[in-house]
């Protein structure tokens, strides 16, 4: 009845601590009412389709097993809600941030479903799951299965993460992520099954791997020796009650636009915005950002071109956001400076052998390597492009989808950016005692995109 969890899931699964829950939480805002059997049927014919979510992790000393929960009742994970005053986005954020604040069941399989009535005309989903079961990735696959391209009154026949409109959705979806950074997703789609060899069988794999150990060992020395990073409020010991906040979402053709006229790339554009976005925060708090850089963790998928799989397969980068640069043209080159020197690296690969190798050792090895790592950044930062075309959840269509990630030790933010139908949204959450409102946040990134757009057609005259 237990199947073995593999060495970085059992370290997700390890990371958890009540001031940081390792939990991602997923936001689907519906255009019309959402009837609960909708939903409750479709998250019994496709989320239950994978045989994971009808199991919990267990820990026995430090090893991680999955278990088929015998006493499983879907009335357990499916609920519904009703929002308080004007059923807005304001009390949608109040509700999403209590539950990211809540850890789930450990006793029971772990991931939770609320249907929020009456959203603005509408309704919405709030969905919880804990990282231990996946990785971004795989789990917007996931959650794209409940939703269909054309609105429908039933569930269709054949569960639709089985239908090729589907497998070529999560393409689309793989494919963006993976072009991020090119040459090093190429290297981690390669590497990812010699690396797991090394560590399985080290003396017959040595001199296979000789060339790259190199590369490692300088990636192992530039980590260890990398300084901590800046001290800004957006760092330092978090409490339990966190807070999160999303914008309107902003048309995906005018980010393409920009980046065509300044030879960037979408991402630099976004991360540029973002980065502005925080600069200007910080100084309206009081704060210096004369030479500051605020490094974010950023996830880098390493699964192969038909992947489908559950379980965490993604390594990590460190990108420094040049918070202390002002003018928007000058930050935007900047980044994509910075974008560059980390294509060619071995980082990502380097990170997800090492959350492999601290899932398997002591647990005070784990908490001395993460809190090693948590000390060099300040954010965790996710970018997933999804379909850019409408979906649906029966009859009703998706207008947006939102998602935040968790972060570790005193790492306090998490920085979310997503496209969907053509459009861009962008998220943050922040611990609520560090950053109380990081709404002021995502307010501003609009701003920094605009400036940027002025700042592109002032140069092109």
């Amino acid at each position: 009845m237990r199947e073995r969890m593999s060495n970085v899931d059992t370290a997700w699964l390890r990371m958890d601590r009540p001031t940081n829950l390792m939990m991602i939480t997923g936001l689907i805002m519906l255009h019309d009412p959402l009837p609960f059997e909708t939903l409750r049927n479709r998250v019994e014919d496709r989320f239950l389709a994978f045989k994971r979510f009808r199991q919990r992790p267990v820990l026995s000393g430090n090893t991680a097993y999955w278990e088929n929960d015998s006493h499983f009742a879907i009335e357990r994970h499916v609920h519904r809600v009703a929002l308080p005053g004007e059923h807005g986005r304001a009390e949608l954020m109040d509700l999403a941030s209590d539950l990211m604040s809540t850890p789930l069941d450990s006793t029971k399989p772990m991931w939770q479903f609320h249907l929020v009535e009456r959203y603005n005309g509408g309704s919405a989903v709030i969905v919880r799951i804990h990282h231990c079961y996946a990785d971004g990735i795989a789990l917007m696959r996931v959650l794209l299965s409940l939703t269909d391209t054309h609105p429908m009154t039933a569930s269709p026949t054949v569960l639709p993460h089985r239908t090729e409109d589907h497998e070529d959705l999560f393409y689309s979806l793989v494919a963006p992520v993976s072009g991020l950074f090119n040459s090093t997703a190429k290297l981690g789609a390669g590497v990812l099954r010699g690396g797991l060899a090394l560590m399985r069988n080290p003396v017959k794999s040595s001199m296979e791997y000789a060339r790259t150990g190199a590369r490692y060992a300088a990636e192992g020395t530039k980590l260890a020796t990398m300084p901590a990073d800046s001290p800004t409020r957006f760092k330092g010991k978090p409490g339990v009650n966190k807070r999160l906040a999303w914008m309107e979402p902003i048309p995906l053709k005018e980010v393409r636009a920009i980046g065509k006229t300044l030879n960037c790339s979408v991402n630099d554009v976004l991360l540029s915005s973002v980065s502005g976005a925080l600069r200007e925060y910080l100084v309206e708090q009081g704060d210096s950002v004369d030479r500051v850089n605020v490094r974010a963790l950023v996830p880098v998928n390493l699964r192969p071109q038909g992947d489908f799989g559950l379980g965490n397969k993604f390594g990590l980068v460190f990108l420094e956001l040049p918070i202390g640069i002002q003018h928007p043209l000058e930050r935007v080159f900047e980044v994509k400076r910075r974008m560059a020197q980390l294509r060619d690296s071995v980082e990502p690969v380097f990170a997800y052998g090492l959350l492999g190798t601290v899932g398997v050792g002591p647990t005070i090895l784990q908490e001395t390597v993460l809190g090693m790592l948590a000390a060099k950044a300040s954010a965790v930062m996710t970018n997933v492009p999804g379909p850019p075309y409408p979906l649906y959840m029966g009859e009703s269509e998706v207008d947006e989808v939102m998602f935040w990630v968790p972060q570790s030790g005193e790492i306090a933010m998490g920085v979310s950016i997503l496209s969907y139908n053509d459009k861009v949204l962008f998220g943050v959450a922040t611990d609520a005692k560090l950053v109380p409102d990081p709404e002021d946040i995502v307010n501003r990134f609009a701003q920094q995109f605009e400036q940027l757009v002025l700042a592109t057609l002032m140069s092109a005259d």
